[in-house]
């Protein structure tokens, strides 16, 4: 094809098409993406020749490519960037394969399919067989030469010196990626040249397997030329000065001892190019399995084969591997020993004695016998004078600790924090805690004070002082608890090296993101922690409609059939309830309280609260007398406990709830108080379910907009006399079924989120997420009745219903003409709301009532909406009072 032809894209695309590929068009603006509206579908979809003739069928396309990974066959992108192409790195890369055994592996990738892109890059295209195409991955970079740096990168220099700008020099296009193909030409880009084929085609990709891949990995990474320094866990502890003359065994072996002698067991060396030794596993025929040399700042090891003792790509200096050689790792008393072995074969010179605290400590076993210290203890070459605190793992998750000094111990302390040893301890606001559970199983969390943390630390930790020895002249470490002080010092700090606790889970929840927790445990994603009320069931890796059945008749056709639900809404509330401790990670803000009535005792109130307790475990409290109790019960039940639901049970028959401690709480993400006991104030999250049980109950205030009603209604004499149930006794099922019980919600759930979670809007004030989603929820299962009308808590409230009488008894006798309160009195008295001893109040008090009430809307149920409106009389220097009728529509769901 010479200049004056255009490429024929129709052509390439029904080329591309038949090998198997996902072909889609290129902007033509030099951002080398795809030009469709949306092509992510296409990471999961074929193209079809259909749309191919669309897009390509009029001839005026410039630019055409492929999806690579699994839609297109398991197709990978190995580019050499135009930069590695002009440094020659293609031509070492191929020299490498050539002296390791690859040569014809190498010849075939390169031959296979391979396009030219108008920078100067070279793309070799593959397909993998034997394992899944991975993410896109960078092999091979550089540090970016001054004369490349951009103006931005410039300015990133001048904000951060040490900023490292890095240019990449090899890397792949993998599962989900996109790519510019040939015959691609003009404006697609940049520079407005063409793409070039170099060899082969579709058709004729290199087929190679999980292994050759790697091994073309491997190649690709030998020549990176990113400085990596060791991992901590593979270099010794940072050095401190030794008086002069000294020479640590480490250093010394370093300088004296060549690799063969170190890892000849282990590898064969392969060829040299300039400072950089190739290396191949003992048993191995082709291939690179590791460098030595190849650093610019110090000569390491560096292993890319995942198949040797040694860490993959981590570098080892010579004593790093000497030491993971001999002692089967590189933690600080593997360094030790090494150092230890070291001198005793004449490498290095004495080592001076360590002093703590003015007071030498002799190398030899401890004195005191216990068994939890390390009796073969050796001394640290890397020990000075003037050292910090003695830390090192004496057993599996059990550390060692010098408490000789209370600041040396403060900070060793802080250290076994952050080293992540300490089993089961995390941190709150307040400060370090930890989670247990009682005898009944249910989770708590223990807020530290100093003998918490003392005896704590006393089982996890072995805390040592060091001593004079008269016998020896010299020192020996004796056990000792860390100091109360110490313990005090800890717990006063502002913040603690662990992992924040935000909250206890009970059964599989749903993470922010829409992942689900199985695991019991701590998840650090979300900080939360497992602690399952029922054995986990394990769950299939997808939904099916089936499984969504089979959850839907075990919740709704078995365990909750024979509740006598006055509507369709009670049972649509309560199921809804019975979800949201599985979403609860899943949305903001708080929930409103769930009150579950019923018209007698024996209606099923119980069996419905003792469903929550069998598949997430509550927490119940007592109603208090009074709103300051009411508030020290909160403030226990979020500080103290760990249960997702917390029940108030069995109010008195026919009680009014109406209370604003009860208010603030229902609309509050958080909950602020005093814990008892104590002058320290907390805030904790509102992330609790809160239920309120009794028969005949009603609400008042503001108390109603922050309900949902769950009412029960057997319609018969003696309801606990009832037989016949589905599942017979229901506690006895639930001790049996619990777990298949929490297997079903979490399947509904899972299935309404692998559906999109969609919402369904509903206006329910401070609620409207929450209540928004569990309508979706509940419409993706066929639920009705959610909030609707008559399940909303209309008409449960008598201090509205009293209202909205008066007012439309007032509107009906004295119209809307402003009036004093004492005509009120006189004109519509049984109306009038009264005290609590029954009595009328005054004039003044009434006009108290109303100053309260003023502008705000009563509905009285068939007869409209009224409100109260203040008229001041200037005349007669007085407040009149007017009632108003609304002409619009009552909208359903205000704030709360």
């Amino acid at each position: 094809m010479n200049e004056a032809q255009t490429p024929d894209l129709r052509a390439s695309a029904r080329e591309l098409d038949d090998a198997g590929l996902c072909v889609l068009p290129v902007k033509a603006n030099g951002s080398k993406a795809p030009d469709v509206a949306k092509w992510m579908q296409y990471k999961t979809e074929r193209s079809t020749p259909d749309e191919h003739d669309q897009w390509f069928g009029d001839g005026k396309r410039t630019g055409i490519g492929i999806v690579t990974g699994a839609i297109s066959g398991n197709v990978e992108l190995i580019e050499f960037e135009g930069r590695a192409i002009d440094e020659g790195l293609l031509d070492i890369v191929a020299e490498l394969a050539e002296n390791s055994g690859l040569g014809e592996l190498w010849k075939a990738v390169t031959t296979g399919w391979a396009d030219k892109s108008p920078s100067g890059g070279v793309h070799f295209k593959v397909i993998v067989e034997g394992k899944p195409v991975a993410k896109n991955t960078k092999l091979a970079s550089r540090l970016a030469r001054e004369d490349e740096y951009t103006d931005q990168e410039r300015q990133r220099l001048r904000e951060k010196p040490n900023t490292k700008i890095v240019r990449v020099l090899i890397e792949t296009r993998g599962e989900g990626g996109f790519v510019v193909v040939a015959p691609s030409h003009g404006p697609t880009h940049p520079s407005g040249e063409r793409y070039e084929r170099l060899s082969g085609g579709p058709s004729t990709m290199a087929v190679v397997s999980s292994d050759d891949l790697e091994a073309v990995y491997t190649l690709c990474r030998a020549v990176d030329a990113m400085p990596t320094e060791e991992k901590a866990k593979t270099a010794p502890r940072p050095k401190r000065e030794l008086p002069a003359g000294t020479v640590r065994p480490g250093d010394d072996y370093e300088n004296k001892v060549d690799w063969p002698e170190i890892i000849g067991d282990e590898f064969d060396p392969i060829f040299t190019n300039g400072q950089t030794t190739y290396w191949r596993r003992k048993g191995k025929t082709r291939g690179i399995s590791a460098t030595t040399g190849h650093s610019s700042d110090r000569d390491r090891l560096y292993v890319f084969s995942t198949s040797t003792t040694f860490e993959a790509e981590t570098p080892y200096d010579k004593f790093a591997a000497y030491t993971h050689l001999t002692q089967g790792g590189t933690t600080t008393d593997h360094f030790k020993r090494a150092a230890a072995e070291l001198r005793s074969r004449g490498f290095g010179s004495e080592p001076p004695r360590r002093r703590l605290n003015s007071v030498p400590r002799q190398p030899g076993p401890f004195s005191d016998g216990s068994s939890a210290l390390d009796p073969d203890r050796v001394p640290d070459e890397h020990e000075t004078p003037d050292a910090g605190p003695a830390l090192r793992v004496v057993a599996p998750a059990r550390a060692e600790l010098d408490i000789t000094n209370e600041a040396d111990a403060v900070d060793g302390l802080l250290a076994v924090m952050a080293s992540g040893q300490l089993p089961d301890l995390y941190k709150r606001a307040s400060g370090p805690c930890w989670v247990y559970e009682d005898d009944q199983g249910n989770p708590l969390v223990r807020q530290l004070g100093t003998d918490n943390l003392r005896a704590y630390l006393a089982e996890h930790v072995t805390t040592y002082q060091v001593v004079k020895d008269p016998l020896t002249e010299g020192t020996k470490e004796v056990r000792e608890l860390v100091m109360p002080k110490t313990c005090s010092t800890v717990l006063g700090r502002r913040d603690w090296p662990l992992l924040p606790l935000r909250g206890i889970v009970t059964a599989p929840v749903v993470r922010p993101d829409g992942s689900l927790i199985q695991a019991p445990g701590y998840d650090k994603p979300t900080g939360l922690y497992m602690h399952p009320r029922v054995p986990l069931r394990r769950l299939a890796p997808q939904v099916s409609a089936e499984s969504v059945a089979r959850a839907k008749e075990i919740v709704l056709g078995q365990m909750l059939a024979d509740f006598p639900f006055v509507d369709d809404s009670d049972r649509a509330h309560y199921l809804g309830a019975l979800l949201t401790p599985v979403l609860r990670p899943y949305f903001f803000g708080p929930t409103p309280m769930f009150i579950i009535t019923a018209t007698a005792p024996g209606s099923g109130k119980s069996l419905l609260k003792d469903i929550f307790k069998h598949c997430y475990g509550i927490s119940e409290t007592a109603w208090p007398e009074n709103d300051a109790e009411l508030r020290k019960s909160i403030t226990t039940q979020l500080y103290t406990t760990g249960q997702p639901v917390v029940v108030l049970d069995n109010l008195p028959n026919g009680h009014v709830i109406k209370s604003p401690v009860l208010s603030s709480l229902l609309t509050a993400e958080h909950w602020g108080d005093r814990v008892l006991g104590s002058t320290a104030s907390v805030t904790m999250p509102n992330d609790r379910l809160w239920i309120i049980t009794g028969n005949g109950l009603r609400t008042g205030g503001d108390n109603a907009r922050r309900a949902v009603w769950v009412r029960l209604d057997p319609n018969c004499p003696d309801p606990d006399q009832r037989d016949g149930y589905k599942v017979g006794d229901l506690r006895p099922w639930l001790r049996a079924n619990a777990s298949t019980v929490v297997a079903a919600l979490v399947t509904m759930v899972r299935a309404w989120l692998a559906d999109g979670a969609k919402p369904v809007r509903v206006r329910k004030g401070d609620y409207s997420e929450w209540a928004s989603m569990i309508a979706g929820l509940l419409a993706f299962l066929d639920v009705p009745g959610w909030m609707s009308a008559q399940g909303a808590g209309a008409g449960q409230d008598d201090e509205e219903q009293e209202w909205a009488a008066f007012l439309a008894a007032w509107h009906r006798t004295l119209g809307e003409e402003p009036v004093p309160t004492g005509m009120l009195l006189t004109r519509v008295a049984d109306q009038v709301p009264r005290l609590r001893n029954g009595e009328l109040p005054t004039a003044q008090g009434l006009g108290g009532w109303l100053k309260s009430r003023d502008g705000r809307y009563f509905k009285a149920p068939e007869l409209g909406n009224f409100k109260p409106v203040k008229v001041w009389d200037a005349h007669k220097c007085q407040n009149l009072w007017r009632v108003e009728a609304h002409e619009g529509r009552q909208t359903i769901g205000g704030a709360a």
